[in-house]
């Protein structure tokens, strides 16, 4: 077994291409137990940007805060 017991590989497949280990990554495999896991490559750019809430904000007003800012003039 290799020294080096993480690989992380990024493959870009072509449409109707057939998926095949880089020649490198099968070498460096040897006798063991394995876990393989294939996941696709998320652009950054298509990531969903998360939300703002103001609900903190909003729920730490207190009721005794009610007209605190009604004489405020600039």
């Amino acid at each position: 077994m290799s020294s080096q017991s993480k690989f992380t590989y990024e493959i870009d497949l072509q449409p109707g291409e057939p998926l095949a280990l880089p020649p490198d990554l099968a070498t460096s495999i040897g006798a063991g137990r394995w876990l393989i896991t294939i996941q696709p490559v998320v652009p950054p750019c298509s990531a969903p940007l998360p939300t703002r809430s103001h609900q903190a904000f909003l729920k730490s007003y207190a009721p005794e805060d009610e007209g605190l800012y009604d004489d405020y003039t600039r």
